[in-house]
């Protein structure tokens, strides 16, 4: 069974890892959820509730992650998903999930990004003159690291598939599992 892996921390969005998760398990891929720390962690929903101009966040579901950052070992994967949440700003940094990003974009293998996990790549890098969508409040992100923010559901550019919030998981994933499958062939 090809494992996929699946970049989270806390306050990662719930819908854009729950959703990937258990569709990888449907098309015979076993999810491998990565963060810092091999660790129980707390998961949010978010939503731009009407008459408001920001994000309300709430507690969602918790999740444990299967291995560190620090023990994984790229190769052994077919694919990553960045999901979205506020968790990406903060662990964008670590080195290891540099090193894990980098490692997937320069091999071409299939990237998925949602919502805010566009600040990853995008700090490892990794977004220059690549087509992306994403939440629009990090459209910043993306184009001051050389990207190209698209306003729509699925952007496909090469390897990498986007979505802007969870929103879009039923736009987004079913293509970025097509190419998982095509690859794992």
């Amino acid at each position: 069974m090809h494992k996929v892996l699946i970049v989270i921390g806390d306050a990662t969005e719930t819908l854009d890892t729950m959703y990937p998760y258990y569709r990888l398990q449907e098309a015979g891929f076993q999810p491998v959820v990565a963060a810092p720390e091999k660790r129980e962690y707390q998961m949010v929903l978010h939503e731009v509730k009407p008459g408001w101009t920001i994000t309300k966040e709430w507690e969602g579901y918790t999740i444990e992650s299967d291995i560190s950052f620090a023990d994984i070992s790229p190769e052994e994967y077919l694919g990553i998903l960045f999901s979205g949440g506020r968790a990406p700003e903060y662990i964008r940094y670590d080195e290891d999930l540099v090193r894990i990003t980098r490692h997937f974009f320069e091999e071409g293998k299939p990237i998925a990004s949602v919502c805010h996990g566009v600040e990853i790549p995008a700090y490892a890098g990794c977004v220059k003159d690549r087509r992306m969508a994403t939440v629009p409040k990090c459209k910043f992100d993306l184009e001051v690291c050389g990207g190209t923010f698209v306003d729509q559901p699925c952007v496909i550019d090469g390897n990498l598939i986007s979505g802007r919030t969870f929103h879009d998981n039923g736009h987004y994933v079913g293509p970025w599992i097509d190419l998982l499958l095509k690859v794992a062939r």
